[in-house]
This record gives C-alpha cells, structure tokens and sequence, in this order.
C-alpha cells in the first residue's frame, strides 16, 4: 500500500492543503500558494510537479493533441 504524501514544512503543508482545495490547478495557482505562504523555490517546485506536472499527466485531456496507440 502506498503512503499518503506529506510534504515537510508547516509552509509547504499549509500550501499543500490550500491548493487542494483550490480544485484544478495550474501554473498560477501554484504562483499564488508560493507567494502567499512565502515557499522558497525548491517548495515551489514540488509543489508543480504534485499538481501541475503529475497530475495533468494523469488526466483524461489529451497533451497538445497526442494520441494514444496500441502496442
């Protein structure tokens, strides 16, 4: 079973939380969570690759019109 995410750092928890309930995220979103909990850039950056980058791969929207093929 998989551990549940808990970042390190009550800004980065707090930022973390807050942009969970934000809904969908996007780049600005997470521009705005860095600067209103004052992350630093290395904070910033996990928190793009947990909700811009890992989860806009995750989603059913295809990239830029790339399709999937069969193998």
């Amino acid at each position: 079973m998989l551990k549940p995410l808990i970042p390190q750092g009550e800004a980065l928890r707090r930022a973390f939380e807050w942009l969970a309930e934000q809904g969908p995220c996007t780049l600005g979103t997470v521009e705005q969570a860095s600067l209103r909990f004052d992350l630093n850039p290395r904070d910033e950056e996990f928190l793009l690759r947990q909700f811009v980058y890992h989860r806009g791969a995750a989603s059913d929207t295809p990239f830029s019109g790339r399709r999937r093929t069969s193998g």
